[in-house]
């Protein structure tokens, strides 16, 4: 015995990807979704009831998404690195002057981020929690070790303006434990 399909389940299996498909398109269109562009295409325009897209006054002023952006998605990832750089360096000054373990090391916690074999960083999640009344700049120090407790690399993380009695993330990266199972743990880390 055999079952036979329904006429109208082939026609539905045709006709969703084709709606799915055109609505995406219409979408995608419609949202102008390039991020890679700076700011938008000068023949796109945006429609309002008073204007068409052919009646265009000298004097009316462009919308800032038409605009060319000042600011490139290039030198926004190099202004944040900097100031990335800039809080781990001042992170690195604080816990120069540091015995022991810090003040803060019951406040911090890391654990290692799952990884593929072909990554070249090794990275672990920096939880820090303020248990004070203000925020507060954190400098943690995080040892990347392996199985018989060698440790292959030591990198500093500042968080800065940690507020009071929360939680927030940082992320450590190693380079030099890539490739290697390891394991972090807080070396240093100081509340100030």
């Amino acid at each position: 015995m055999s079952v036979k399909a329904h006429p109208l389940s082939r026609r539905a299996r045709v006709l969703v990807p084709a709606v799915a498909a055109a609505l995406l398109a219409a979408t995608t269109a419609a949202c102008d979704s390039d991020t890679t562009s700076e700011g938008t295409s000068d023949s796109v325009r945006t429609l309002t009831p008073e204007h068409s897209e052919h009646e265009e006054s000298p004097s009316e002023e462009q919308s800032p998404d038409a605009q060319q952006s000042p600011r490139t998605q290039q030198s926004f990832a190099a202004s944040v690195s900097a100031e990335t750089e800039r809080v781990r360096q001042e992170a690195v000054k604080r816990l120069d002057g540091v015995e022991g373990r810090g003040n803060a090391v019951a406040d911090v916690s890391v654990s290692g981020l799952p990884v593929a074999a072909s990554e070249e960083v090794r990275s672990a999640r920096v939880r820090v929690t303020n248990p004070t009344d203000e925020p507060a700049f954190y400098a943690v120090k995080v040892e990347f070790v392996d199985a018989e407790d060698k440790v292959l690399d030591t990198v500093v993380v500042g968080v800065e303006d940690a507020p009071p009695d929360r939680t927030v993330d940082a992320q450590a990266n190693s380079r030099k434990a890539a490739g290697v199972k390891t394991f972090p743990r807080v070396a240093q880390a100081e509340r100030g």
